[in-house]
């Protein structure tokens, strides 16, 4: 029986992708065991991958595009079971639409969070009222009204948390004021994905957007004064952001920026096994492989037919291929991207096949110029 509904779920997750309700509405006729199956990589089932964002869905249109509101709904409505994780990603995602469908279907929790979230002034100074005193839980909820543009709800969590924490008072009122201190946070959300990362509280996010825009606006007189000013950005607690810095300098080919950061020997360095990282994805897609010999300090060049295009090794894209010209790739698990969890989850493909390597080994050739791998290839 579970082989059968571990295939109704792969049929479930195609029809999702697709956005076919009415096929979906089929399928948990079908299999109504499927309302409450948890894959070994969806703790929330098949609500999940339908509310679920692969990137920022904080406007109507990039909703549409990144999640399956509909699905949803009808997943809801049918009686899926709504795990924490679900909505939580909600939060993380910035589905505001699919937000309001849980708030009017009674399934988010009434907490700060999702209060600050709503934009719910009167609920959040209610919460507050009720159970204010726990600094964590009110610099989260500050950071994701922060996230969701409601300056107003913002403004009241900055003043409960600055309370509870002088030292963040200080810091903010003796850099650019508290109206200000917000509006950044706002204006370059790029922070928010930081602030999960790094629990610390809202300076030390506020910190670590100011290095960050530096590196993407090749300031460097502000990154290095930045990060030497601020050492424990260096340190191991913040291995995180440092890695988040050198994709960040890699998305806009700041070189020196990769260098300098390592000149002032970041904990990075020294992490063995070093920490999973998409720079030498950026560096792929977005034609720097230049900077890949600087980047392999720390992450290795994976042995793969798409890396060897991507680096327009035609030698060694010959290698994966027979003398008759025929792919001899051996095992596609070792094969970009299905040698990288964080691509193969994202796109959600299940078996590995050989017409997905062949095509990303052409695209990276192509990217990045190397028209003689690319001309094999095809």
């Amino acid at each position: 029986m579970s082989l059968i509904l571990e295939r109704a779920a792969e049929q479930a997750r195609r029809v999702i992708h697709d956005n076919d309700v009415e096929r979906l509405k089929q399928l948990i006729a079908e299999y109504p065991a499927l309302l409450s199956w948890k894959g070994s990589d969806s703790a929330g089932g098949l609500l999940e991958m339908a509310t679920s964002a692969y990137g920022d869905a904080g406007d109507p249109e990039r909703e549409r595009w990144f999640t399956r509101g509909a699905c949803a709904e009808l997943l809801v409505d049918a009686g899926a079971v709504v795990t924490p994780s679900v909505c939580e990603g909600l939060i993380e995602s910035r589905a505001r639409g699919l937000l309001q469908l849980f708030l009017r279907k009674g399934l988010l929790p009434r907490t700060l969070a999702f209060h600050s979230a709503l934009g719910d002034l009167d609920a959040v100074r209610a919460a507050l009222e009720e159970k204010g005193n726990d600094l964590a839980a009110v610099n989260d909820a500050f950071m994701i009204a922060c996230r969701f543009e409601h300056e107003a709800v913002a403004s009241v969590l900055l003043e409960r948390s600055i309370a509870l924490d002088a030292e963040l008072g200080t810091h903010v009122d003796g850099s650019v004021g508290r109206v200000a201190f917000i509006r950044h946070l706002i204006k370059d959300r790029s922070v928010m994905d930081l602030a999960h990362a790094t629990p610390a509280g809202p300076w030390p996010a506020f910190v670590m957007q100011q290095i960050m825009r530096a590196a993407q606006d090749g300031d460097r007189t502000t990154f290095v004064s930045g990060l030497q000013r601020e050492p424990w950005l260096l340190g191991e607690d913040c291995v995180e952001f440092q890695v988040r810095l050198i994709e960040r300098a890699t998305l806009h080919d700041r070189e020196a920026f990769i260098v300098t950061l390592f000149d002032l020997e970041p904990a990075l360095l020294r992490r063995q096994p070093p920490p999973p990282s998409q720079a030498i994805e950026f560096a792929c897609t977005y034609a720097k492989t230049h900077l890949i010999s600087v980047i392999n300090r720390i992450w290795s060049l994976p042995d793969d037919l798409p890396h060897a295009a991507a680096m327009g090794d035609l030698s060694r894209v010959k290698h994966w291929f027979d003398e008759s010209g025929a792919p001899a790739l051996g095992d596609l698990d070792r094969h970009y991207p299905y040698n990288d969890a964080r691509a193969r989850g994202h796109l959600q493909w299940s078996q590995p096949a050989l017409q997905q390597v062949l095509d990303t080994a052409l695209a990276f050739s192509v990217v990045n110029r190397h028209f003689d791998v690319a001309d094999f290839l095809l």
